[in-house]
């Protein structure tokens, strides 16, 4: 391997993604849940679907809980 081939994989490696700089740090810490959850969250639409999600998942329970239970 000569020495230009050495300084352009130096050249590569140190170039840093500002954008993804968030999604990066995530994936290191091994935070992507997280992160994912959080920016859903800040998102007006994802925070709707996320409660409605969630309402449709508990409505079902309830229901099969009740019918389980011989309610109705």
């Amino acid at each position: 391997m000569t020495h230009f081939d050495l300084d352009d994989a130096k050249a590569h490696g140190s170039r840093r993604w500002e954008g993804l700089s968030e999604i990066d740090d995530a994936i290191r810490d091994n935070r992507l849940v997280e992160y994912r959850i959080k920016k859903s969250w800040a998102d007006p639409w994802g925070r709707k679907l996320t409660i409605l999600g969630v309402l449709v998942i508990g409505a079902v329970f309830a229901f099969l809980a009740g019918a389980s239970f011989g309610m109705w």
